[in-house]
């Protein structure tokens, strides 16, 4: 059983910066494919990124790409999530989630297995 616990999230202005971290524990964190999802009020839980178990291939949704960059330390057993140039449009709850690392990399929601209690993040003007 894998444990997600989020950090990071908090209130930004426009134009600026956040980064959020997830640390896993429970498992062995190169078994996993990792993603970043995020979820806004009245919203369904939407893709943000994903990387594969190595760390060598990322994948981001459009509304972000150019903007966030995910990375991973295995031997932290440790995921970032680096948001720069936020939008008001980005305010969400942020989740990370692990799935198998037979999934490669996928921003569906279904093939991932744990997930974390998330982070929020607020962007104002």
């Amino acid at each position: 059983q894998v444990q997600l616990v989020e950090s990071g999230g908090g209130l930004v202005q426009a134009g600026g910066s956040l980064r959020l971290s997830c640390v896993a524990s429970g498992g062995t964190f190169s078994d996993y494919a990792m993603a970043w999802f995020r979820q806004a009020p009245g919203k369904e839980r939407k893709f943000v990124a994903a990387i594969k178990w190595s760390g060598e291939t990322t994948f981001y949704a459009d509304s972000v790409k150019g903007r966030f960059t995910i990375s991973r330390e295995n031997a932290k057993n440790m995921l970032y999530l680096q948001m720069n140039s936020l939008k008001r449009e980005d305010t969400a709850h942020y989740y990370c989630a692990a799935g198998r690392r037979r999934i490669g990399i996928s921003s569906n929601a279904l093939h991932y297995d744990y997930w974390g209690q998330g982070t929020q993040v607020t962007v104002s003007l």
